[in-house]
């Protein structure tokens, strides 16, 4: 799919010190290569070798590194193949709106392809999918509306089925209805497998790659197949989906179907882009390995990959019992971690999901806070000052400094109490009547568990000092905000 246009400039200009002498135009020697539109870079992807993350495999592991395609997914590539395809048959025509259900990033391909051949985009998904995705299919000019996932597929109000309706009610439109087109396996057929045949110089022994639609591992491992019978082609599966007990049995179970958080993998229907005697193995992998590997892969690699990404690798660990040194392992990976910033990446989302076993720290408090300014009241201050300071910002608890140095605080009780007692009197007096001990300072790094030793009815707060230098409150409220 690749595409360039080289121009060249005519001419040559005389040597200075040699009039006779024509040099050749330094445009000549250098034309330019760039490619007619966005559409031509979709393919030609790296493959990188992995290391930290697959240190107890035996074999040679390779990733395939799908997010150098314009849209940041393995999904351009069918996205482009279906709408050629659709006009080459004329059931896409000018002016039309292409329909589709989507996770998020067939709809990113699609779009893509919509903004370069000028149709307009309407996509259904499910609450489920990252609001990075859906944000990011918005920012392209789509419409996206958003499904229930608790449904099931035949229900009207699933996103597969809003999106037959559409079809059907809107004129001159397309669902591309991925699941079933076969665009969408041919598309691998015809570029993802020979690429990566070409890149393994035709050694590589086993593919992995998470299935969904069936597009990439049916199509890509078609290819393979063809060229070498013996290449194992394994596929990722969730639990909560029915792919890998229909593909050992045959038989769609129903009570194999149940919620599940993992995106891109896995469903609750049987596409027919799915070629389940391509696939040797199918492994089922749990939403928290998946979000692990992910973050691992990110941190350990410096390839900040998807959630399916992580499940992949994920399920290579738990099949690296059957490969040996000699063998070549490509990972087929499909989209970004950006589309999962707010989720497999945010360590709250982990820990609300029991996925994060770490506990809470001191710098986890500071960072859900909402206002993180420091107040601080001078030693010299006067009392009427102090209260006017708590007042203003509705703060309880305010550190005393002299000298640049804490050393005392004062309490919104002890203030008022204190004026209460000769409110004329007292108002003027220095903060340094009322003000008691200088509160504790503990690490950021500090357990949440562990502030219980600090905090009590007499110290009602704590102050921690992050790597900036710069100090931080936290009160009894912070800690019950966060909780």
């Amino acid at each position: 799919m690749e595409g360039s246009k080289v121009r060249e400039f005519e001419g040559s200009a005389p040597c200075p010190e040699h009039p006779t002498l024509e040099l050749p135009n330094p445009r000549t020697l250098f034309p330019m290569d760039y490619h007619q539109n966005i559409l031509s870079t979709i393919g030609n992807t790296p493959m990188v070798q992995l290391h930290k993350v697959v240190t107890e495999v035996p074999a040679l592991v390779l990733m395939k590194v799908e997010t150098f395609n314009p849209g940041h997914s393995i999904k351009d590539r069918m996205a482009l193949k279906m709408v050629l395809d659709a006009e080459a048959r004329g059931d896409l025509r000018p002016g039309g709106t292409i329909i589709e259900c989507t996770s998020g990033n067939t709809g990113m391909g699609l779009a893509i392809a919509a903004a370069v051949k000028g149709y307009k985009c309407i996509f259904t998904t499910t609450d489920k999918q990252s609001k990075e995705k859906m944000d990011l299919l918005r920012a392209l000019g789509a419409e996206v509306i958003v499904c229930p996932t608790n449904v099931e597929s035949n229900d009207p109000r699933s996103y597969y089925s809003v999106a037959s309706r559409l079809s059907k009610e809107i004129p001159n439109s397309y669902w591309c209805n991925q699941y079933d087109n076969l665009s969408n396996r041919q598309a691998h057929y015809e570029s993802t497998g020979p690429e990566i045949w070409r890149q393994t110089d035709g050694k590589i022994t086993h593919m992995i790659t998470g299935v969904g639609t069936g597009g990439t591992i049916s199509g890509t491992g078609r290819y393979l197949k063809e060229q070498n019978p013996e290449v194992k082609i394994w596929g990722i599966d969730t639990y909560g989906s029915v792919l890998k007990k229909f593909h050992e049995t045959r038989q769609f179970d129903e009570k194999e179907i149940y919620p599940y958080i993992t995106e891109g993998i896995g469903e609750d229907i049987i596409p027919k882009n799915i070629d389940f005697d391509i696939i040797d193995h199918l492994e089922k992998v749990s939403d928290k390995d998946g979000a692990l590997m992910a973050r691992r892969l990110a941190r350990e690699e410096g390839i900040m990959l998807g959630y399916s990404a992580g499940s992949a690798l994920a399920g290579l660990l738990q099949m690296k019992d059957q490969l040996t040194a000699d063998d070549i392992v490509v990972v087929v990976i499909h989209d970004h971690g950006s589309r999962y910033v707010g989720k497999i990446y945010n360590d709250d989302w982990m820990r609300e999901r029991g996925f994060l076993d770490t506990e809470l720290r001191v710098k986890d408090i500071i960072t859900r806070k909402q206002d993180k300014s420091f107040y601080t009241v001078h030693k010299e201050d006067t009392v009427r000052q102090a209260f006017d300071l708590m007042k203003s910002h509705d703060i309880s608890q305010v550190p005393v400094v002299h000298n640049e140095l804490i050393v005392g605080s004062i309490s919104e009780n002890v203030v008022l109490n204190f004026l209460l007692e000769n409110p004329l009197r007292n108002a003027e007096r220095p903060v340094a009547d009322i003000m008691a001990e200088a509160l504790p300072i503990v690490d950021e790094y500090l357990p949440f568990s562990q502030l219980r030793n600090y905090i009590s009815k007499q110290i009602p707060a704590v102050l921690a000092r992050d790597k900036a230098g710069v100090y931080h409150i936290i009160t009894q409220y912070d800690i019950i905000q966060t909780v």
